[in-house]
């Protein structure tokens, strides 16, 4: 019997398969999907003093991720991960994937600051994840545009990039 999942909509570090699998082992990509009305930005203030990726609302944005399939059971691991009340909401948004709206699960970002930028580790699972998924041209130019800065954790850069 096949275990009860749910639909996540990956479009920061998550979207890196190996990434997301260390936390939810069963997830598993469907696809590339966007989210019209939204772009994305490196803002949600993050308790590592850095910009984490977040679904900022505009008029003629899209934001394009990768859908995946995860476990229910292992909903509470990624609610801990993405610090669901703790800097994120949980929200279900409606994305286009292959050619279809469907309805995922994603974390929106409470508390933001244009001003932050993201750790040069942060902004390299983004940018491999969505080279991995091969989101569009555009989308991947944009990752890379964006500036970045050095984490002053050792450990944790070490740590991170280890992962990479």
């Amino acid at each position: 019997m096949q275990q009860p999942t749910f639909l996540y909509f990956a479009y920061g570090s998550n979207m890196l398969t190996r990434r997301l699998a260390r936390r939810c082992p069963s997830a598993r990509p469907l696809g590339v999907a966007f989210v019209e009305g939204k772009q994305l930005t490196f803002s949600k203030v993050s308790k590592d003093g850095s910009g984490k990726c977040h679904l900022e609302p505009v008029g003629n944005g899209r934001v394009y991720g990768v859908l995946f399939s995860i476990a229910t059971s292992e909903k509470a691991k990624l609610d801990a991960a993405e610090g669901l009340g703790h800097g994120y909401r949980e929200d279900l948004i409606d994305v286009s994937a292959n050619g279809a709206p469907v309805a995922a699960t994603a974390y929106i970002a409470t508390n933001t600051d244009a001003a932050l930028l993201p750790y040069h580790w942060y902004k390299e699972f983004v940018l491999q994840g969505a080279i991995e998924h091969q989101l569009p041209a555009a989308s991947i130019a944009l990752i890379q545009a964006q500036r970045s800065k050095s984490d002053p954790d050792d450990s944790r850069r070490v740590a991170a990039e280890a992962l990479l």
